[in-house]
């Protein structure tokens, strides 16, 4: 039988089964007994022959010659570079052959241990290649987060803002982001009876931060939520021992006392308070209405209050007025022109002749009356 091996190509010929040479380009010819097997110097010899067959192979010295063979042990994983590029493919534990085919063949073996970061040095696009193979896992924590890696379930360190990546396996690799910012907590339409019992609903902000992510993921599974529960407590512990009016009176420093009281609740969580209030109160209906109408009760006394003040002042100014004219005759005069202007500014024509200036003027106001 005539065989034609190409220069693509290397051809093994084997005899009774038995491997004998690899051949080189060329045109051979063989009898009963002996085969030959071809394959292409782009293909891997690992993905077309079993390992055994490859041990015999390494016989022959021009196969040992033409080719890379690149062991990885249980554990760990390799990285193929072809003339100085990252290739397509990651090699786990197994055993793995190249043709040289004139390129420069060059692997990089790495130790895989759960959780551990991937080194820097593979760079992104190796990263990549490994995620996509499910050998690593690739995490960013943002620049307000801190990020909290567990492997298994345990507590491995905290990671500042970057991008990591971990080598994964067996154990879970899992990385919980924890904001740091300044976050604001609203317990809206809290329903609380006062010590009056009267029902009112509130609304109550509360602003915190995380001070410690660590420390806060130690001691509770969700701080946050927690810290929701806290808030709510001492709101209605705080409201329900105030009366409305006292409720209604100390809106504005309520808020102080909440913090002195939430201080200490929120450092047991490692947290940091910095201010809380009370945004709205509502008022039942009926409530309301009655409020409606003691305010306008009160400001309706309040007016009346100024119109007698007012009152009592003009009766006062008069009072004042009259013994100034009584002590002063040119005030008197000047007093009587004065309503002598107001009289004309309203009568057409007035004569007036000698005596007592004011008798007249009464005797005039008499006899237009009539």
């Amino acid at each position: 039988m005539k065989i034609t091996v190409n220069e693509t190509e290397r051809g093994f010929l084997f005899k009774k089964g038995r491997f004998e040479r690899m051949l080189m380009p060329g045109v051979y010819y063989v009898f009963g007994g002996s085969a030959v097997r071809k394959t292409s110097l782009a293909e891997p010899l690992h993905k077309v022959f079993d390992a055994p067959t490859l041990t015999a192979f390494k016989k022959d010295a021009a196969f040992v010659e033409q080719t890379v063979t690149q062991t990885v042990d249980d554990g760990h994983i390799a990285l193929c570079y072809l003339d100085g590029r990252l290739g397509g493919e990651v090699l786990v534990p197994g055993r793995y052959v190249y043709w040289k085919n004139g390129q420069d063949l060059r692997f990089e073996v790495y130790e895989t241990v759960d959780g551990e970061p991937v080194p820097e040095g593979i760079g992104a696009q190796g990263w990549k290649l490994l995620e996509l193979a499910r050998l690593a896992q690739i995490e960013t924590v943002a620049a307000s987060q801190a990020g909290i890696l567990t492997v298994g379930g345990k507590l491995v360190r905290v990671l500042t803002p970057g991008t990591y990546a971990f080598w994964t396996g067996v154990k879970p690799v899992h990385v919980e982001r924890m904001d740091l910012r300044r976050q604001e907590l609203a317990l809206n339409g809290q329903e609380i009876l006062t010590k009056d019992k009267v029902g009112v609903r509130v609304n109550v902000v509360c602003s915190y931060r995380i001070a410690d992510a660590r420390k806060a993921y130690e001691t509770s599974q969700d701080a946050a939520a927690e810290f929701y529960t806290q808030v709510q407590l001492a709101i209605r512990a705080h409201l329900s021992g105030m009366t409305l009016d006292e409720l209604l009176l100390e809106r504005d420093q309520i808020g102080e006392k909440l913090v002195a009281v939430l201080r200490p609740k929120a450092e047991a969580l490692h947290l940091e308070v910095f201010e809380a209030g009370v945004r709205d109160i509502v008022l039942p209906g009926d409530v309301r209405d009655i409020l409606n109408t003691v305010l306008l009760a009160e400001k309706k006394a309040q007016a009346n209050v100024i119109t007698r003040r007012e009152e009592v002042a003009s009766t006062r100014s008069l009072l004042n007025t009259a013994k100034l004219m009584d002590e002063n005759k040119t005030l008197y005069k000047l007093k009587e022109l004065e309503y002598l202007e107001r009289i004309c500014q309203n009568v057409g024509d007035l004569s007036v002749s000698g005596g007592d200036l004011l008798g007249q003027l009464r005797e005039l106001l008499r006899g237009s009356a009539k």
